[in-house]
């Protein structure tokens, strides 16, 4: 198994609407903004989320026009929080590998593709992060966008600097430490979480890939898009890249 499907279901897929910290449709309007701001206007046609968690990005395309938003991830428990949530926007869940996924997709039938929120980081390999950016090239319709958000882990955090508090409240305590390898980064996540009878630890870790924007960009040209956006996007890294029409 991947080890971030592992980790998912052991761990982080039961914590992570709390862990992201605002209520959804907050989060969904967030989404919104950012997708315009990246180049994404009024849509049309159909649109895939890879890595979809509980639905962000999905609700968001929605509410922009796209229909059907595909939303594809590995966690059955974050897909059936999207069902539970998203109302009655045309989107449709599918459980599954996001490259297994977009490698079946119809050439030029998608208008646009969004694999946001640390996704691309969760690939097993860097050949799978090629494997993935060239069949969202191929899977794009002519005027079509795909829009990645990611952490740009090129350069190692030291000393203190790796344990980093994620999310916090009276009955959940939140962090992580970061172990930096040539090219993964091991991600230990630590969730403390108050019970009747006191304080329980769940603990849990995975590799993430250490991906370069720089080099993500020169992939996406070489697969014939124009990148269009390449700049830090709160505590993430978004590149926005179209396909010509």
């Amino acid at each position: 198994m991947n080890d971030a499907i592992r980790h998912y279901d052991e761990l982080l897929a039961a914590h992570y609407s709390w862990m992201v910290g605002v209520p959804f449709e907050e989060k969904v309007a967030e989404q919104k903004a950012l997708l315009k701001e990246l180049g994404l206007g009024k849509g049309h046609g159909a649109a895939i989320d890879l890595g979809a968690g509980p639905g962000y990005q999905s609700a968001a395309l929605a509410d922009l026009g796209y229909a059907p938003v595909i939303a594809v991830d590995t966690s059955r428990v974050l897909l059936d929080e999207l069902l539970a949530r998203i109302g009655p926007r045309p989107v449709e869940t599918v459980l599954d590998d996001m490259c297994g996924f977009l490698a079946r997709a119809t050439p030029a039938s998608v208008a646009a593709i969004v694999c946001m929120g640390d996704a691309l980081t969760h690939l097993p390999s860097h050949a799978d992060v090629s494997g993935l950016l060239a069949s969202a090239a191929a899977a794009l319709a002519p005027g079509g966008r795909l829009i990645l958000t990611f952490r740009d882990m090129s350069e190692p955090l030291a000393g203190l600097d790796r344990f980093i508090p994620v999310q916090s409240d009276a009955g959940r305590v939140m962090v992580c430490f970061l172990e930096y390898e040539p090219d993964t980064v091991v991600v230990h996540d630590l969730i403390h979480e108050r019970g009747d009878t006191g304080w329980t630890m769940h603990k849990s870790c995975y590799r993430k890939l250490r991906i370069s924007s720089s080099d993500v960009a020169r992939q996406l040209e070489r697969a014939g898009l124009t990148v269009d956006v390449d700049r830090a996007a709160a505590r993430m890294w978004a590149i926005s890249a179209s396909k010509a029409g």
